[in-house]
């Protein structure tokens, strides 16, 4: 072991002379190991909330989606629906029209998004999960079924086990339509409602599946879609399918998956974590003044053994790596407590269950607060800790040491 390191170690573990000096110190550890702990346990809070939308999200989104890079629609007719199909691992691929839409329901209505998909759509198992009470979708004579979300069937008032629940859907006419009349400037359709989906909360409020060809009659978008989604076997390799499709469809489409579908709400998710992570690094920063405060009351006591140290050949370096290791020492060993206590608090919430999310009345998707831990939010808490006790050391000691 190098001298200034067992020196630093002998200051932190020995018996001070001053009493005050070794409630100091250890007020220094606790106070990093409960910034240590805050940073890893929110940090996993964030990474299980994303754990649950994403799941949620991947409920209803297609695997790969392709879109024109050109506009909001591209020509099926043109499309190589049948190459694709022949790639290894791929089970479905699907057009779908996806169009804002006023919908109502007697005196109430509700802006969002209708999605016309086939009925093989319902063949993907996940999705059939997400339905309720399914099995009534399809068109049947003059009666097409739609299938709101749980969020636009209750802003509609739409009953689903009323099997005459009905809901009128208005698109927007393509040409020239008239902005000052509904009639000129809507195309009008109704659609029953004795289902509905449970997938994630955005998407459930904002959009109403429907049948592909009546909503392609309704928009006019015969041999038009506004995207071609791709399902594919969950075991494959997902990348390697997307280059496959990216290769055969060339540069006037663009593939995307289930991220870059969410792109924007992927980034804002992102973002929210980068803004806590910020926030509880000033946290940790406000608690390294404990460790400054308890290394600068050392360097002023330990004056005797650096005189001595000085006289038997110890320069300045010397003293100084004995401290700044000193101050490193109480943030490391403040940080790695703080970290274990984490780890266990975050295990047992993802395991057991602690902290309840809302009054535990089971109106939440999920009944305890989500939590993920991640080995790389780990080591980013570890090299914070450790870099802003380095510099907090440094600065300390580099300041005192002036003084002496």
């Amino acid at each position: 072991m190098k001298l200034p390191l067992f020196i630093a170690q002998r200051y932190l573990l020995a018996k001070k002379s001053h009493n005050l000096i070794n409630i100091v110190t250890w007020i220094s550890i606790v106070s990093v190991a409960v910034a240590a702990f805050a940073m890893i346990f929110v940090l996993s809070i964030f990474n299980g909330f994303n754990v649950v939308i994403s799941e949620n999200i991947h409920k209803m989104s297609a695997d790969l989606q392709v879109t024109s890079v050109y506009g909001k629609t591209l020509n099926i007719n043109d499309f190589p629906f049948d190459k694709i199909k022949e790639i290894k691992n791929v089970e479905l691929v699907l057009p779908t029209i996806t169009e804002d839409a006023l919908f109502r329901n007697e005196d109430k209505q509700q802006i969002g998004q209708i999605k016309g998909v086939p009925k093989e759509f319902y063949q993907v198992e996940r999705i059939e999960k997400s339905i309720i009470k399914s099995g009534r979708f399809g068109t049947n004579a003059d009666v097409s079924y739609g299938i709101p979300g749980i969020g636009m069937a209750y802003y509609l008032g739409i009953n689903p086990n009323n099997p005459f629940s009905m809901m009128q859907v208005y698109v927007p006419r393509r040409g020239n339509a008239s902005s000052f009349s509904l009639e000129n400037s809507f195309n009008m359709g109704q659609l029953v409602a004795n289902e509905t989906f449970e997938t994630d909360q955005d998407i459930d409020a904002t959009t109403v599946l429907a049948p592909y060809e009546w909503l392609s009659e309704l928009i006019g978008y015969q041999g038009i879609a506004s995207s071609v989604e791709v399902f594919v076997n969950q075991t494959s390799n997902l990348n390697k399918i997307k280059k496959e499709i990216k290769k055969i469809l060339g540069d006037d489409y663009q593939v995307l998956d289930q991220y870059e579908q969410q792109s924007t709400l992927y980034k804002m998710m992102k973002s929210e974590k980068l803004a806590v992570y910020l926030i509880l690094v000033f946290i940790l920063v406000m608690a390294t003044f404990n460790v400054i405060g308890s290394l600068s009351m050392l360097i002023i006591e330990k004056q005797k053994d650096t005189s001595t140290l000085r006289a038997i050949g110890g320069d300045n370096s010397l003293i100084r790596s004995i401290f700044t290791n000193e101050g490193m020492i109480i943030s490391v060993v403040g940080g790695i407590i703080g970290l274990i206590l984490g780890i266990i608090a975050v295990l047992l919430q993802q395991y057991v269950g602690i902290i309840r999310l809302g009054d535990g009345t089971g109106s939440y998707i999920v009944e305890y607060y989500p939590v993920a831990l991640q080995l790389q939010d780990v080591l980013i808490v570890l090299a914070t800790i450790t870099i802003i006790g380095g510099i907090a050391a440094f600065s300390t000691v580099k300041i005192s040491m002036r003084k002496m």
